[in-house]
């Protein structure tokens, strides 16, 4: 399966680092062919640009992301590895979905402009990776899974065509034993 692996994380030598080598290694071992972006490294500009959000409504202009939106179409598999900060998306992480996941590409406008369709026909699965510093009940209890849900109804529901969503969260991330981390990646062994 083609999987495209986006890591949204500033430092090399972070936890989600650490992961996304490790989900990597593991998805190798089960055959999948894996294109890695790693979005800090690569310099990925997440601001929208003014043509490009000029261009909304005709045809979004791709001269800056041709590469990025072809590996977003060419996905059968997609694995989302980042921090959960201020419980949302890394910006950098947001500008990938705001320039990536593009009118015409990843879904159409409808004519009267009601409901989009989705146009990532080849996405068949979502895994999602992610640390956090707080403890999982505040995440559940009180503001309600908030990047799961912008990810599962917002961006898939839109985009693609009932793909299977796997969300991974690691709790209390900043303080960890590396037993903890271990059984972690285990985890995520047993569910990518």
């Amino acid at each position: 399966m083609n999987c495209l692996v986006v890591l949204a994380h500033p430092l090399e030598d972070s936890l989600c680092s650490h992961l996304s080598k490790e989900t990597i290694k593991h998805l190798k071992s089960k055959g999948y062919t894996i294109t890695v972006k790693d979005l800090y490294k690569e310099n990925f500009n997440p601001v929208l640009t003014k043509d490009e959000r000029a261009s909304y409504y005709n045809e979004f202009d791709t001269s800056l992301l041709e590469d990025d939106i072809k590996q977003l179409k060419e996905a059968e598999s997609l694995v989302l590895i980042f921090p959960t900060w201020w419980f949302s998306f890394p910006a950098i992480l947001k500008g990938w979905f705001d320039r990536v996941w593009a009118p015409g590409y990843a879904y159409n406008h409808a004519s009267d402009l009601g409901a989009i369709t989705p146009r990532l026909e080849n996405l068949k699965e979502v895994k999602v990776i992610t640390t956090l510093g707080a403890p999982w009940w505040v995440d559940v209890f009180v503001l309600r899974k908030p990047v799961k849900k912008v990810l599962k109804f917002a961006l898939l529901g839109a985009c693609a065509k009932n793909p299977t969503f796997t969300m991974l969260s690691l709790y209390k991330s900043e303080n960890l034993t590396e037993l903890k981390v271990e059984k972690f990646v285990d985890y995520i062994k047993g569910k990518v």
